[in-house]
This record gives structure tokens, C-alpha cells and sequence, in this order.
């Protein structure tokens, strides 16, 4: 059996896929444009792909192929029927970052609250040194405990954001964006309550119709001026250029987006006018990415791999 890893670049240089060997002949490649993947497997029986689409231009001229492996949650990159008249195989990996994005949800949090860009250059300007004083209120920043924490999207990732405001001493409310998800633990609420009431905003939702587009310039204004915004869900969700008017006219007092509209983002994005890291933290899709969850993806590649040999059905979207 030959399996090839087409972007191999998306889960790291740190991560080891030696224990794939044990399968059959391996071949990896960092990226792979879609001609590049044509020839690459070709003679493949297992694929493993991220972005790059699968679909009858990469796999059309890979009669062997049986199963693909995508190295991610999200399988839009996949053509399901395609892939069903050809009877191949696909699976998904799901729950490996859960902590990882929740831990970079509170750290961008933590960072635009505190300020503290600010005050490590004040002290490592030399400032510090020559104020003649103990301290320094060149910043004001708040306490979570009392304050009222708003979840978008209360799925794994927004239970684990939910129980770590908790801890912090926060009042949790959220908004579920299907309108199907109840959870006793919070109070549930509808949009423009969240917006109004919460001190910090988190989305976590997925990118349907529903929610593209959700967070523009007229839900911004219905938020409190001291409120920070936070986006680790999907990018599309929020109108950028309805984010930097609303963070120049002082509307919302910060945001942190672990996620873009388009990614890379283009040197054009409406989002570099702010430089200032007080008002916008922008981070390149990184949330999900800790060594821990890099390495739980792996694994449960290989789970979902020996599920398949074994003529089981596990994470199979197709």
C-alpha cells in the first residue's frame, strides 16, 4: 500500500510521521499545487490532504485510491460526490484542539485587557527606570471576576471557554447560532442581549448562513464601549472593514482575531490600518496549533486509518 501527504507544511516540521511506514510505502511532500498532486498519486492508495481540493482534477487519474485522509475538521475542500461515485473513502479529525483554542481564546483576552504590549515597552524603553516611581497608571485595565463573559457558538471549544471564564469569576451567557444547543449550566440568550450585556464577546461558532457576516458594523455598536471581541471561529463571520471603523470610532474598545476572512491575509486587509495592538491582536491561525493538538491530530489520523483497514467507520464523512 502506498500512502502520500500532500501538505505536510499544515501540521509542522516538529511533527514526526515516521509511524505512517508501518502502512505501506510513504511519500511527503510540504505542498502540493493540484498538478502537483495529480502526478504525486497517481499510483496512491491512501491520500492525506488539508486545503488542497480532492476532487476529480487531483484524484481523477489515481485509479487505486481508497481512502483520503483530511488533516483537519472542515471537509469543504472535498467533492463528497465525487468521492462517493468513486467509493472513496474520507474521514475528518474533530475534539484535538479543543484546549489549545480555548487557552488562545483567553490569552488574547488577557493581553488586549491588560495591555500588556504597553506596559512591557514602557519598561523595556528605559521609561521605567527614569519615572522615579514604584508604578505606573499610564493604562487602565479591569478584572474578569464580576464581569459577564459572552460565548457565540457553545459547542466543545465554547463549553471550555465557558469553564475557564467561570473559574476567572465571569457571569457566562452565550448565544447559540443553530438555535439546537441548550446547555443548563449558562443562561442562554438571544443575539442582541450577548451583544449588550457581555463585557467580552468569543465566537465560536461554525461559518454557515447563518452566522457569515454576523458580527458587522451595526452588531459592533451594539456592544458595550469597554467590550473586547474575540474571533477563533471562522473568519467570514466578522465584516472586517465593519470592525476597523467600529475599533476607530472607539465603538468596542478591542479585538483579538485568531482568524481572517481570507487566509493568508492579503497585504490590503482593512485590518492592518490599526497597528495599535491595544485596540486589534491579529494572530495567523494559530489557536488550534499547540504541540499537544498537533500531535492528537496525528494520532487520530492513524486511529482513523486503522479504522478503515479494519473495515470500521470512524470520523467518516463519506
Amino acid at each position: 500500500m502506498k500512502l502520500v501527504f500532500l501538505e505536510t507544511a499544515s501540521l509542522g516540521d516538529d511533527i514526526a510521521l515516521d509511524e505512517f511506514s508501518r502502512f505501506g510505502e510513504l511519500e511527503l511532500y510540504e505542498s502540493s499545487t493540484p498538478e502537483e498532486a495529480r502526478e504525486r498519486v497517481k499510483d496512491a492508495d491512501v491520500v492525506f490532504a488539508n486545503k488542497l481540493m480532492m476532487n476529480e482534477e487531483t484524484l481523477g487519474g489515481a485509479p487505486r485510491i481508497k481512502y483520503v485522509g483530511i488533516t483537519a475538521t472542515g471537509t469543504n475542500n472535498t467533492d463528497q460526490n465525487y468521492l462517493e461515485r468513486r467509493g472513496i473513502a474520507v474521514t475528518n479529525v474533530a475534539g484535538y484542539s479543543t484546549d489549545s483554542v480555548a487557552q488562545h481564546t483567553i490569552a488574547m483576552t488577557l493581553y488586549l485587557l491588560e495591555k500588556l504590549r504597553y506596559f512591557d515597552e514602557y519598561v523595556k524603553s528605559g521609561s521605567y527606570s527614569g519615572s522615579g516611581m514604584f508604578c505606573h497608571f499610564g493604562e487602565k485595565f479591569w478584572e474578569l471576576n464580576g464581569k459577564t463573559w459572552g460565548i457565540i457558538g457553545l459547542g466543545a471549544i465554547g463549553r471550555k471557554v465557558a469553564q475557564i471564564a467561570t473559574a476567572l469569576g465571569c457571569r457566562v451567557i452565550y448565544y447559540s447560532t443553530s438555535g439546537r444547543n441548550f446547555n443548563s449550566d449558562y443562561e442562554q440568550v438571544d443575539l442582541d442581549t450577548l451583544l449588550s450585556q457581555a463585557d467580552v464577546v468569543s465566537v465560536h461558532a461554525p461559518l454557515n448562513e447563518r452566522t457569515e457576516g454576523m458580527m458587522n458594523y451595526e452588531a459592533f455598536t451594539k456592544m458595550k464601549k469597554s467590550g473586547i471581541f474575540i474571533n477563533v471561529g471562522r473568519g467570514p463571520i466578522v465584516r472586517e472593514a465593519d470592525l476597523v471603523r467600529a475599533l476607530k470610532e472607539n465603538r468596542i474598545a478591542g479585538a483579538g482575531l485568531d482568524v481572517m476572512a481570507q487566509e493568508p491575509m492579503p497585504a490590503d486587509s482593512p485590518l492592518l490600518e490599526i497597528q495599535d495592538s491595544r485596540k486589534l491582536l491579529l494572530t495567523p491561525h494559530i489557536a488550534w496549533a499547540s504541540i499537544e493538538a498537533r500531535q492528537k491530530l496525528v494520532q487520530e489520523l492513524i486511529l482513523n486509518l486503522e479504522a478503515f483497514l479494519r473495515g470500521e467507520k470512524r470520523n467518516r464523512v463519506v
